[in-house]
């Protein structure tokens, strides 16, 4: 039991699942941050072309 508990083989196993988590979670907040401004854009491009009556 106590070989058991001093072994930190699964310890790096958590660390991989913490570190890929963060990049998940920061790819996704640049995602919604960066298509607010994309859709803002298409809005005023299609606005440009659309013809004017």
């Amino acid at each position: 039991m106590k070989k058991f508990i001093f072994c930190e083989s699964g310890a790096v196993t958590v660390d991989w699942v913490v570190l890929t988590a963060a990049l998940v979670g920061l790819g996704v907040s640049v995602i919604a941050y960066v298509s607010t401004g994309t859709l803002d854009l298409a809005e005023k491009i299609e606005q440009d072309l659309t013809p004017q009556e």
